[in-house]
């Protein structure tokens, strides 16, 4: 299948969302995406831009993304956090998933950052095989803590 890699616009968001849509379906999180196209627009492309998004496209329609932001680490200075990196069912096995990562590691060096990290879920071993396979350091021995919303308001009242 062709497919092509590029920076996402403004009116990608929609499909990006759709695709983000997806990826909480496959995850048996199907309620949990809160965020809109409005958001995406907003934080994307507005005054203070939060993240970096690219996209792969067939045939017009946008089949995959991945989203990265900035991060500071104590240890290693400016650092890139990949948020998602989404193909869309019909295009796996097809070299997307692979490209798209190239780009964010070419985006990642351009910037001169010295770490791209991000998280994948321990039961998803075909996502853990591909990235091990373009050499990235699973790290089975961390685990990722958040405050949502609500324990955010939680923690603050205490």
């Amino acid at each position: 299948m062709n497919y092509s890699i590029r920076e996402a616009k403004e009116s990608d968001m929609p499909q990006v969302l759709t695709l983000v849509k997806e990826l909480a379906i496959f995850e048996k999180e199907s309620d949990a995406v809160e965020v809109t196209v409005e958001d995406l627009k907003k934080d994307g492309f507005g005054e203070k831009k939060l993240f970096h998004c690219f996209v792969g496209e067939n045939e017009g329609d946008i089949v995959g993304m991945a989203l990265v932001y900035p991060r500071y680490s104590t240890w290693k200075g400016p650092v890139i956090h990949l948020e998602d990196l989404i193909v869309t069912e019909k295009m796996r096995g097809s070299g997307l998933g692979s490209a798209l990562l190239k780009e964010v590691v070419k985006y990642g060096n351009d910037l001169g950052v010295r770490r791209i990290c991000w998280e994948v879920l321990d039961w998803n071993e075909p996502a853990i095989e591909f990235y091990e396979k373009k050499g990235a350091n699973v790290m089975r021995d961390w685990d990722v803590v958040q405050l949502d919303e609500n324990g955010i308001k939680a923690f603050l009242d205490l």
